[in-house]
């Protein structure tokens, strides 16, 4: 059972959904890619989480940015420009006839090898693209309870390991994370940089409220969240003091109000950090406050 801030209830109408695997609609269980595909071999592509909302995609542009510099930085090309592959999605949504409450995972591989090893020279197709568009909200009882983080010994690495910035197949840090966060208890993992201070959480990105500031970490050592970017920007609208900046867990401990922020499920209180409870152990006035903002550029983003 899921928890945390993917939480959602099943939703039957996604045992019939047509799946897209390199442009072809196929039935969930015909949806299959090969055993000698990059991606199953060894973790090889990038991919991205999308919303539709109002038979929009939420944000698309920023999200083909990520994915096509993602793609570009491990030398995997994509084989069509972004709008096309924006069309694609969309393509696969209208042939499920869906319009709202969606997710959709998008996910590119390297392609097929013509032997399990790593070099990029072994493969022998073009790449391998799947569109999952599925019936998927989170649940409001999360976000009116709040979620529980723990700290994990797995770091957020430098780039000159496995870059952060990179949303790629190869998420086993963060698989490990997360383990270590449900054995303890907690429903997701935070995350340090190597230095020691607060970088972000297994699958979300994390911020903190102190005195009327948000404060987030500085980026360098996690993904380029696009709700982490959009609330940023809510905050200073909204004329709130927002900081990227290095912060360590006593002053985590010591915030008035924490949040994450994710694609599936925008912004989830935090009301406990490693067993201490987080200002009142409920969501704050202003995480109250940004919710309702980014809930309001959501719909500006796709109007019905």
């Amino acid at each position: 059972m899921t928890t945390g801030t993917h939480e959602h209830d099943d939703d039957p109408r996604n045992r019939d959904i047509l799946i897209s695997v390199n442009g072809e609609l196929l039935a969930r269980e015909r949806a299959v890619v090969s055993v000698f595909d990059s991606g199953f071999i060894l973790g090889d592509g990038v991919w991205e989480g999308i919303r539709l909302h109002n038979g929009k995609l939420a944000f698309i542009d920023d999200h083909m940015d990520r994915l096509y510099e993602g793609a570009k930085a491990i030398d995997l090309d994509i084989g069509m420009p972004p709008a096309a592959l924006a069309e694609e999605i969309l393509k696969t949504t209208r042939a499920n006839g869906m319009q709202s409450g969606v997710h959709i995972r998008l996910m590119v591989t390297r392609g097929v090898k013509s032997t399990p090893y790593q070099d990029p020279r072994m493969t022998v197709t073009g790449p391998t693209i799947v569109i999952i568009p599925e019936y998927k909200a989170p649940k409001p009882a999360v976000a009116e309870r709040g979620i529980r983080l723990y700290t994990v010994y797995v770091r957020r690495g430098r780039p000159d390991v496995q870059d952060p910035k990179w949303n790629s197949h190869s998420k086993l840090n963060c698989i490990a994370a997360c383990i270590q966060a449900t054995k303890a208890g907690a429903d997701e993992a935070l995350m340090l940089d190597p230095d020691g201070f607060v970088a972000t959480c297994n699958s979300t990105h994390f911020f903190i409220v102190r005195k009327g500031e948000v404060w987030t970490s500085t980026g360098d050592y996690c993904l380029l969240g696009i709700t982490r970017g959009h609330v940023l920007e809510l905050a200073r609208r909204l004329g709130m003091p927002a900081h990227e900046k290095r912060f360590s867990l006593t002053q985590v401990y010591g915030a008035d109000e924490a949040f994450v922020t994710g694609t599936f499920a925008g912004l989830v209180p935090v009301t406990e950090v490693d067993g201490r409870v987080i200002g009142s152990g409920a969501g704050g006035p202003i995480t109250r406050r940004l919710t309702a903002a980014y809930a309001a550029l959501l719909e500006e983003a796709c109007p019905a």
